[in-house]
């Protein structure tokens, strides 16, 4: 079975709940006009028994009317849309007297209904609203007196409403159907838009936008947040094109050393020293090169945030331990101190070995810009929101214009002037995409030639 379209499936949702609607509107209407029917007969019909009860009275067990010739001229000569029949019957329902317009037909007397409530009866092949009011002589029941009144002028008026209901039901649901697949049509425009721009957008062109609908409505919603997903994508791409770019140049530089390296020392025999001086020169620069393809696929490996995280306990005191004698080797060549300020355990929810991954390229950078001698500070504090684990130094510091860039990939702050100091520009990046992995906030203060301080804080 195929598929309604979108417009013709916004047109019937709208026609269903608007068929239900006018069912229920047809029906009140209905019912209202045949309620107010009933209610006119049954007025009428009260009004004739009140009027007719003051033209008869009870003799000896019998029912006699008060001036009987003029009531019967008066019945036989009086024209109504619906006239009323009257009828008197004795108290088995033996035929005593009827009103004129009944001509050779009579009312039907009902044993089983109930005194002077409205019912419906036939008269022959006529439906007729009718009535049995008792006569009573002091407590005695001596006959009864049946009025009636005609329901075909009535029952006609509702059988043309009921046909006119049932004929234009179909035809309002079918005009209202078309209109509402016009407006659904006008209404899913801006659809359109989004369909033809998205099929010209490619990975070599995303500079292609939605255009707005002028009325901000959902619609509206949708293409703003569909050029913010663009806007994301393409800035995501331009970053990956960037990282590749110079990820490559960062590989070919030290391939370029060391082959450099390596020809120069194959042009002529060599000493043993000036053998082993090249050779350790390129394994260091071989070493290099797997330190930055390790931080490369590290960098890669939580940009999609594949690695599933294990939460557990972690303790900030092992933590600091842990780190520290791991580079204690670097720390001790440069003789720098570190010095705990905290005197209580403090606990935290986290993944330990991504943290320790963020801990230990966080004092890898204070260890390699500090100067011989200085200190290295490790603090914990506890605030009512937070547990802040803080390291600072005292080492080149980094410039003010320079803060907003340190987390970009590859990117080190004035490292012209620092040609010593050795990296990837990397190590910062892996911080800040951890932390946001791990949901810490990482706050980093500098200022050259004072020290750097970075704040790790673990909301509660």
């Amino acid at each position: 079975m195929q598929q309604l379209s979108f417009k013709n499936r916004i047109a019937s949702n709208y026609i269903i709940t608007t068929a239900l609607l006018i069912f229920v509107v047809f029906f009140v209407i209905y019912s209202i006009v045949r309620f107010s029917v009933y209610v006119k007969v049954n007025n009428d019909i009260k009004i004739e028994v009140a009027k007719h009860l003051k033209e008869i009275e009870v003799k000896e067990n019998c029912v006699l009317l008060i001036r009987e010739k003029q009531w019967k001229k008066i019945q036989f000569n009086k024209v109504d849309i619906s006239p009323a029949f009257i009828q008197f019957v004795d108290d088995l329902g033996a035929l005593v007297d009827k009103s004129p317009n009944l001509k050779q037909k009579k009312l039907n007397y009902y044993p089983e209904a109930i005194n002077n409530v409205l019912f419906d009866a036939r008269l022959e092949n006529t439906s007729v609203r009718q009535i049995q009011v008792p006569l009573y002589q002091n407590t005695k029941i001596i006959g009864y007196m049946i009025i009636a009144m005609s329901l075909e002028d009535s029952a006609m008026v509702l059988h043309n409403l009921f046909i006119i209901l049932l004929v234009a039901y179909p035809l309002i649901l079918l005009v209202l159907f078309l209109i509402a697949r016009f407006i659904a049509g006008r209404s899913i425009k801006p659809i359109s838009a989004i369909i033809q721009t998205s099929n010209i957008i490619t990975k070599d062109n995303l500079k292609s936008r939605i255009p707005l609908p002028i009325n901000k409505d959902e619609l509206h919603l949708l293409s703003n947040t569909i050029n913010n997903l663009l806007d994301r994508v393409e800035n995501a791409i331009e970053r990956e094109k960037q990282f590749t770019s110079d990820a490559s140049h960062e590989l070919r530089t030290p391939l370029a050393v060391i082959k450099g390296t390596l020809e120069v020392l194959i042009r002529k025999p060599r000493n043993p020293e000036e053998y082993k001086e090249k050779i350790d020169f390129c394994i260091s620069e071989v070493n290099r090169l797997n330190h930055l393809v390790d931080e490369l696929l590290l960098l890669a490996r939580f940009e999609n945030q594949r690695q599933s995280l294990k939460i557990e306990k972690v303790s900030l005191n092992a933590i600091f331990l842990d780190i520290v004698s791991r580079n204690s080797t670097i720390i001790n060549e440069k003789k720098l101190s570190c010095v705990p300020l905290f005197t209580k355990d403090f606990y935290v929810e986290t993944d330990s070995y991504l943290f320790s991954l963020i801990v230990n390229n966080i004092l890898t950078n204070a260890v390699k810009y500090s100067k011989t001698g200085n200190v290295i500070n490790f603090d914990i504090k506890e605030t009512t929101d937070a547990v802040v684990f803080t390291i600072s130094d005292s080492g080149i510091g980094i410039a003010t214009e320079d803060l907003e860039k340190i987390f970009d990939q590859f990117y080190r702050s004035k490292s012209n002037e620092h040609p010593e100091i050795k990296g990837t520009g990397l190590g910062l990046s892996i911080v800040k995409r951890l932390c946001l992995l791990l949901q810490i906030d990482l706050e980093i203060k500098s200022k050259e030639n004072v020290g750097t301080s970075v704040s790790l804080s673990f909301p509660k």
